[in-house]
Parts: structure tokens; sequence; C-alpha cells
């Protein structure tokens, strides 16, 4: 008799987008590459466990119709739920050399447009060990009332592993081992970082003084091998002890060579010396030998702090830390401040005023300040005061302060800054105090409070200064919160002009310039606005839009603008394959429309509209046609390929649905072409077509091809207007032998694959595959059974779980794949295995596809049926394509769990007579005889009913 077998094909359930078979993406994770182990754990989370460096490849197997697209996304990393910024579209996902990092969540989307994508996902476990560190740290106390000191010495293993790393610890071959003598100690200490075990050496004796080894393992996951680290403890062992040969902090001139020398005064073994340098690397103008450290011709660029460290893993490292400071003088400014306490903005006889100097300067404090009065120093009398460090002002800010302002005060007087003894240039600022000294006013000239240019050129904003002595200006923006053109957030400049280039969109706004409170007066800001309009082309949509309409039928082309200033549609031009159309244009308008009258052959083709904003245009392309979309191509069909015994030719089954057929006019007919990829000859036949509507499943079946050739099919469906768009597709050919099918043609649920059966999205909870090695050991007992039908561990069955957080009237449904109709009767025959006080119910349904799927009971039980597998055949008579679904149901309570096994599809009636006792199998221990199997005999249509014998 022929069988139908469910293992063939990772089929997915099929539901109704309105019509026919259309189906939502389905996808399920299978992994190749170099893993060291796929488990799932206590709640079915998958786990893919791989050594780094290796290659990690997962492929996301998808079903639905039309055929899904694939997007790969990880977490980025086990706490965290932000998804990585990049994305691979591919249904394999390959990373080669795969570090720590790229460990995580991978999630596997298809999504086709019908119901909600498919996310599947997966927890990749990057295995690894790094070489061990071992450190050596020691203590010394007094032991009172024995008047001697105690040594006690701990050596420190940390490495870094996943798994978790097993230590051993040695003493030159020997094993040591927790207290195995009073001296000897092995503890794991808190809050380290990493893997961390301490040997502890009490009181140290003269037998301690050996060669330690420190040996960590993961235990060859991954074939990953046991790493070690060797340490020589002797009476001599030290920390590292360092000294300096120049002062902590060193102040130097630019231009100089600078030698920092770091001595090492103890330590054994010997430790290394480490020279660096923050913030930043070294420079480039440096050379280290040894403990020396060597800098040619010292920049400014140059300072920092140095770091010298001398690390033998002994004791803690010894660091010594160099303030290098280069001196350096720049940006010298002034400050203009009248009488505070007066309030005053002006300069006013008989009135305090205050002139204050500053320049940036390394070291700082350094600075000396001195003040001269027209060309001669400054006379200090009890009227003219020199301070420091006004707190109003900033740090190491020179002041001259006037009391009591008169005529005889005005003059030039001129701030001068200078290091001592160094060969640093003076550095001076001058400001005039006159009756002319006036604060500054700031004004936009007429015509520019709003400038307006074009996308790509120049820009000039200006602002207009009075007063003496005139302030710099800073520039910034005022209604974004965004940098300059420069990258700050002000500019600065002197003549009141800001110079942009190359002008963007994103530049237009309002800038506001205002004057510094420096080289000028101290006091408030005097600000003004500009505002910057960028003009550019019109962005448009549709950029591309494909019309489809079917013969003599009106189609409307509508043009549209989003964006673009001027926001106001200048003109627009239409073509029709490169020739000018006339279209008149209304004003203001921010769209432009075309209507085609009646679609034809001679009005099918390239329209185009281009949209002129008087500074650029831009263009919408129109494909208008009556042309039939493509077909889409029907990848989920089981069994499609179908060998000739007698010959060595195959045939194969090919399906598809037609894309949207009502859009255009009826389809007549396909044009089918195959050609075998080895060869240029292609085969050019035509299909009739009777019928056609959204969704329903053609199919055409591919005769003699040879056996193992691969084959390129183009299809391409025709109209009263002609040929539409094509679809092409490879068939490949698949040795029987090769197909995941048993050779007793009964699904046994032994592949992860489950036979191309899938979870039902919207039920509560899902059916869970396990055997008896892999089940919960915490699992509630008097409930469930211990194997498989066939009673030995390694077999596997399909079961729902009862206990919480289920309640009761939970469902756990398992879809098929879709079969379509071979043979008018088929018997659906599977063993069932329903044993507990709170069983609930086991329900088998069919669904049928046609316009809409259609989901009839054709069988159930209920209720606690013993410890031991039945037997139940369900006879079918299926009108169209079908799938089957086994529905559990949860009962009252937590004893409930219902399990089914061994299910085969085989056309043809069920058997009349009972099957004999054997086909009930009570489980060892159980005490319960063996019964007859469950059966519905004869082919009545989804009505059925139960022989229990």
């Amino acid at each position: 008799m022929d069988m139908i077998c469910f293992l063939f094909l990772s089929l997915v359930p099929v539901y109704s987008r309105g019509q026919g078979v259309y189906a939502p993406a389905q996808a399920q994770i299978i992994h190749a590459g170099q893993a060291c182990v796929v488990k799932e754990d206590n709640i079915s989370e998958r786990v893919y466990t791989i050594r780094e460096g290796d290659t990690l490849v997962l492929q996301c197997l998808v079903t639905g119709h039309p055929r899904p697209q694939v997007r790969w996304t990880k977490t980025a990393g086990s706490a965290s739920d932000k998804f990585q910024e990049t994305s691979v579209l591919n249904e394999t996902l390959r990373i080669e050399k795969i570090q720590r990092l790229q460990g995580g969540r991978y999630y596997c989307k298809a999504e086709n447009g019908v119901g909600v994508p498919a996310i599947k996902s997966i927890r990749v476990d990057v295995q690894y060990l790094d070489e061990p560190v071992l450190t050596v740290h020691q203590t010394i106390s007094d032991v009172r009332g024995s008047f001697y000191q105690e040594k006690t010495v701990f050596l420190r293993c940390t490495v870094n592993s996943n798994p978790p790393a097993r230590f051993i610890w040695k003493r030159g071959a020997e094993t040591l081992s927790h207290s195995q003598d009073n001296g000897v100690d092995i503890y794991e200490p808190l809050y380290t970082q990493g893997e961390t075990k301490v040997l502890k050496l009490k009181n140290l004796r003269p037998q301690d003084y050996a060669s330690y080894t420190c040996q960590v393992s993961v235990r060859n996951v991954c074939s990953i091998p046991d790493k070690s680290i060797t340490f020589q403890l002797t009476n001599t062992t030290a920390p590292p002890a360092l000294k300096l040969s120049v002062n902590e902090t060193l102040v130097v001139n630019p231009g100089d060579n600078v030698t920092m020398q770091c001595s090492l005064t103890g330590g054994d073994p010997q430790p290394e010396v480490v020279w660096s340098h923050s913030p930043g690397p070294m420079p480039s103008n440096s050379l280290v030998q040894g403990g020396n450290l060597t800098i040619w011709r010292i920049r400014v660029e140059d300072s920092g702090y140095y770091n010298c460290t001398a690390i033998n893993n002994v004791g803690n490292p010894a660091k010594k830390i160099v303030n290098l400071l280069v001196r350096s003088m720049k940006n010298a400014t002034f400050q203009i401040t009248p009488d505070v306490i007066k309030e005053s903005e002006t300069i006013q006889l008989g009135q305090d005023l205050k002139l204050s100097c500053h320049v940036d300067a390394v070291p700082q404090e350094k600075v000396v300040y001195s003040w001269y009065k027209n060309g001669k120093p400054a006379r200090f009398s009890d009227r003219l005061l020199i301070t420091r460090n006004d707190p109003e002002l900033p740090p190491v800010t020179c002041s001259l302060e006037i009391i009591d302002l008169r005529f005889s005060d005005y003059g030039t007087y001129l701030c001068m800054a200078t290091f001592q003894g160094a060969p640093i240039p003076d550095l001076s600022v001058e400001v005039n105090i006159s009756s002319e000294t006036v604060p500054p006013t700031i004004s936009v000239p007429k015509g520019q409070s709003t400038i307006t240019v074009r996308e790509g050129s120049r820009a000039e904003l200006q602002c207009e200064v009075r007063g003496k002595p005139k302030p710099p200006i800073i520039w910034s923006r005022v209604d974004k919160e965004t940098p300059m053109p420069s990258g700050t957030m002000t500019m600065e400049t002197y003549d009141g002009k800001l110079h942009l280039e190359s002008v963007s969109r994103e530049m237009s706004g309002t800038y506001k310039c205002q004057t510094a409170r420096y080289n000028g007066f101290n006091i408030r800001p005097r600000e003004a606005l500009v505002q910057l309009n960028v003009q550019f082309p019109p962005v448009v949509e549709p950029a591309f839009q494909d019309v489809r309409q079917g013969m003599g039928h009106s189609v409307t082309l509508r043009c549209t603008m989003l964006k673009g200033s001027p926001m106001k549609v200048a003109t627009s031009v239409w073509r029709f394959n490169g020739s000018l159309l006339a279209q008149p244009l209304a004003e203001q308008q921010d769209y432009s429309e075309l209507k085609v009258d009646s679609v034809s052959r001679e009005t099918s083709g390239n329209y185009e509209c281009t949209i002129s904003n008087d500074v650029g245009v831009s263009t919408c392309l129109f494909q208008v046609s009556a042309k039939a979309y493509s077909p889409e191509f029907y990848y989920d069909t089981p069994n499609p390929t179908l060998s000739q015994k007698q010959s060595k030719n195959y045939s194969y089954v090919l399906q598809w649905t037609q894309k949207e057929p009502d859009a255009v006019d009826p389809i007549l007919k396909y044009r089918l072409e195959v050609r075998q990829l080895s060869q240029r000859n292609t085969i050019q036949t035509f299909i009739p077509v009777k019928k056609m509507e959204k969704g329903l499943l053609l199919e055409h079946i591919l005769p003699n091809l040879k056996v193992p050739q691969s084959y390129e099919v183009r299809l391409t469906p025709i109209t009263s207007f002609g040929a539409g768009d094509m679809a092409a597709r490879v068939i490949r050919y698949m040795e029987p032998s090769s197909l995941p099918i048993p050779t007793d043609n009964t699904c046994r649920f032994e592949d992860e694959k489950i036979c191309g059966f899938m979870q039902d999205k919207m039920d509560n909870f899902d059916w869970t595959r396990q055997n008896a090695l892999t089940q919960n050991p915490k699992r509630t007992v008097n409930t469930g059974p211990p194997t498989d039908i066939s009673g030995t561990p390694e077999g596997y069955y399909m079961f729902i779980e009862a206990s919480r957080p289920r309640v009761t009237g939970d469902k756990a449904r398992l879809i098929s794949p879709l079969y379509n109709i071979t043979a008018k009767y088929y018997c659906v025959s599977f063993y069932y295995h329903m044993y507990g006080k709170h069983i609930g119910s086991l329900n088998l349904l069919v669904r049928v596809r046609n316009k809409r799927a259609i989901d009839t009971q054709v069988w159930s039980l209920s209720g606690n049926r013993g410890n031991m597998w039945q037997q139940a055949h369900v006879p079918i008579n299926p009108p169209g394509p079908f799938q089957i679904i086994f529905e559990g149901v949860r009962g009252t309570s937590y004893e409930g769990d219902i399990a089914i096994d061994d299910v085969t599809l085989k056309k043809g009636d069920c058997p009349r007579k009972p099957i004999g006792p054997n086909k009930a199998v009570a489980l060892p221990g159980s005490g319960v005889p063996a019964l007859h199997s469950s059966c519905l005999c004869g082919p009545l249509t989804f009505f059925l009913y139960v022989l229990l014998r």
C-alpha cells in the first residue's frame, strides 16, 4: 500500500490570507560548521557551543508562501537586549574565527508579508581558556607569646575562561589538596575578576620553598587543552621597588632633551619595567631603554603623566609617576570692567575702573605680570592697585584697579606676562583708556538679517560691531543644539563675519552673534540674530512605481513633492517613453498629476514626471502596463521528486500561485521553459489555465528529468496583453536514500525537525520533544510516559507538560505539513499516552485548504487511560489539500501530561479488524493489563468514533 510519511521536508502549517495557500512565515534554526555541541536546556532554550576561533554556521530553514525573506540579528550580549546595528540578509549566517564577544543570542527573523514574522533564536556560547596569571603575596605578623614572626605566602592563580575552569595546584610533581597538612590551604576568594584560586602557605616552612604550578582546565570541552603556569618560590622572593632620578613634577622648556631614569631597588624574580603615558600613547620622539626614558626636543603636546611600572607578579606592582610640564604661554587677553558697585557699563570720571590681564600658561602659577602706562612702568599708589586671583575672573589673572578715575589716568596701558629665567617669549596686551573708550554695540547690516543661498554654495553671515575697543564676535546656533561647521558649539571671528563653505540644508536656521567679554568690556554681551535659508531641490515620491491595470481601464499618476526649499512646484514636465506631454499645472501645488484614460499596448511604457522648484529638479518614474505579475513558486510541496523505477529519469511536482491575478486581465496560459543547468538548450511548453483566483495553488508535473541533473525553470504568465513578468527557480534531484524518511514510513520524532510538524503560534503553549534521557528529574510523578513506545531511553516522543504555569483549558497544537490530495481516503495512525488523575483531552483535527482554512475535529479522547501506550486509527476523507493537528488540552491540575508517538499517514481505509493486544503497550511496572487499540473503521468524512476493546 502506498504510504505518505511526514518526515520528508520541514513543512509548515498554512494559514489563509483571505484566500488559498498563502501562509505566514515559519522558521527553524539548524546548525553546521564547527559546533562542539547543540543542546536544549531545561527551559527549551537552544544553546550552540563553539570554540573561540572556529567557524560559526547557522542556517534558518523557512517555510511559508510567498517565500519568506530572512534577516539575522544579534543581541549585544547575554545580559542585554540591545540589538546590533548591523544585520545579515541571508538564510545562512557564517562567522569566521568567532570571538568571545560575538557570543550571545542570535535571532532569525523570517517574513513574507502574510501574518506576523516568524522569529527563532539560539544562544551561541563561545568557549575559551586564556593563559593563567600567577601572582604572589605575603604577609608578616607577630605571634604573641612566642616572640617570633610568622610569614604567610599567598599564590593567587587567575584565568579567564568559559566554562568556569578547574584548578589543580602542584608542588613540584606533587598534587596539593585542601588542608592536606597544616601548612596548606586552598580557597576561592570573593569579589575577584575572572576565575581565581588561592594557594595559602601558612607559617612558611623550609619545604615550602619549591616550584609551584597552577594548572587550569575546562575538562577538554571543545577539545580545548589544559594550560599551566609555574613559579619558583625562594627565600629571596620579594616584590619590586623603584626610585626616580627626577622629581614627581618636572617642568622643562620646549626643545629640551629630557631623560627620566627609573631604577630598580628590589624584586625577585627580576621585575620588568614599563613606561607609559597618559593621556594618549608615548610620544614618537621618545625612546625607552630599560628603565630610562628619553624624549628628544620635547614639545608642548608631550606634556602629561609618565608612569614607570615594575612588575614581577610578587606583591603589588611598583609605580612611580612624573607629571611632566612643558613651559608655554598663549592667548593673552584683557578686560575692562567699569565700576561694579555702581553697576556702570561705561567709563566715567570719578568712578572706579579695573583693567585685567590673563594668559594661558603652563605652569600657570609661575607667570609674572608687569604693568606699564604710556611705555613706562606704572607707579602704584593708594589709587593704583595690583591684585591677583580675582574670584570674578579666570584663575591667575592680574588686575590693575584705578580708584576714583581722573583725567590724568587716561593713557595707554600695557600688561606683560613673563616666565622669569626661562627662554619663553614674553606676551603682552595693550588697552587705551580715554574719553573715546566706549562699550560695544552690535547690529546686522541692512538687508543682511536673512541670507538665502543654494545648497553647496558659500554663505557669509555678518554682524557689525561699534565701540572702542572692538571685541571679538562669538557665533552659535539658536534653534538647534548642534555644533557649528567647525565641530565646536561656538566660533570666534574678529571682523564680525561668519564664512560658511559648501552649505547644506541641515545648516538652515537662526544664528546668534554676540560680543565676547574679553579683549573689550567685561559687561553683559550684546546680541543680534541672522537667519540662514538654504534652498535645495525637491524630494519627490514615488521615485519609481510599477503600475498595473487591465486593458481599457484608466490610471492616475501622481508625483508628490515631500521636501524642498522653496516648498512649491514651479514647473512640472511629463514625458512618455522620452516624448514630451502637454500638462497644465495649477499654482502653489505640491504635486503634479497625469491621467491615462485607457491602458493599452500603445499607452503602456515609461512615464516620467520632472518637478522643479526653481532651485533644482527631481523625477518620479512610473512603469505603466497591463502585464501580469510574476508567479510565486511554492517551495513547501511535500515529496516533489518522483523517481521512475524503470529508468534513470525522475519527475518533479512544480507548484505555484499567481501574484495579484485580479490586478490585470485574466491569465490565459503560462509559458514554461526548462533548461538543464549543464546545457544551453531550452524546452518550451504552454500550460493552459481554466480557473484563476488569488491563492489558488496550481500544479504541473515536469516529466523525464535526468537523474541526478538539476534544471532551471522559468514560468511566464500570458494575458491578452501579452507576456507578463517571469519567475525562475532551480530544481534539484535528491536521492531518496538521502531524504530523512524512516524505512517503515512512520514518524517517530527522532530528529529535531520533528518530521516537518510545527508549533501553532495561536495556541497557549507548545508540545515538547523529549526522551527518558532528557526528562526533567524534578518532573511530576504519576503522569506522563517514562519512555517512548519502543521502551528504549534514547527514543523520543512529543508531550505536553501540565505543570505550572499552565492552567485548566490551556491548549497546545502541533500542525503537520500541507498535503495534496492523491487518494480518496486516508488513515491517520498514532500512539497516545494519557496517564494521570488530571488528564484533560487529546483531539485530532483536520485542516482543509481551499479558499480558506477549515478546521474539523475528527477524533477526541479524555481522562486517565492508564500508564501505557495505546494506538488509534482515524479514517479521514479530505476534499482538498490538508493538514492534521494534534491538540492537547490541559486538565484540572498538574498530573495531566499527554504524549504521542509513531505517527503514520497512509492512503486507503483504516484496518477493519482490531489490532492485536501487542499494539497497546503496558509499560514495565505499571500493573496495567494490555488493551486493544482504539480504531474507527469505515470511510466516513470527518465523523469518527473510537472502539476501545
